[in-house]
């Protein structure tokens, strides 16, 4: 079955660095799409990040556009997540996303309701 596995999530201050991981498995992982979303407390599910089945294409949420990078090695069956310039408004659980059918579209791709394999989750913390 598909299995979707976070990590990486830490305590770091402003202005700091993280990068998470999601190993992937069970399914074909070249073939899809997938994102990053989180949930920071007291509010919903954030799409954050998506890539193209080969990473050829990325795409960012206006809030990240900048700090972070998204990346996978198919080789592997994993997606990264690089975090730089780390902000207090980024603490939130982060998780991996994965769809049950290749994503036709950037909007679709763009969206949390296009995924339905999800990570545990990772928690990273920005706080001085």
């Amino acid at each position: 079955q598909v299995q979707l596995v976070d990590s990486g999530g830490d305590l770091a201050q402003p202005g700091g660095s993280l990068r998470l991981s999601c190993a992937a498995s069970g399914f074909a992982f070249s073939l899809y799409a997938m994102s990053w979303a989180r949930q920071a407390p007291g509010k919903g599910l954030e799409w954050v990040s998506g890539i193209t089945s080969d990473g050829s294409n990325t795409y960012y949420a206006d809030s990240v556009k900048g700090r972070f990078t998204i990346s996978r090695d198919n080789a592997k069956n994993t997606v990264y997540l690089q975090m730089n310039s780390l902000k207090p408004e980024d603490t939130a659980v982060y998780y991996c996303a994965a769809p049950s059918v290749p994503l036709a579209t950037v909007q679709a791709m763009c969206v949390i309701q296009g995924y339905d394999y999800w990570g545990q989750g990772t928690q990273v913390t920005v706080s001085s």
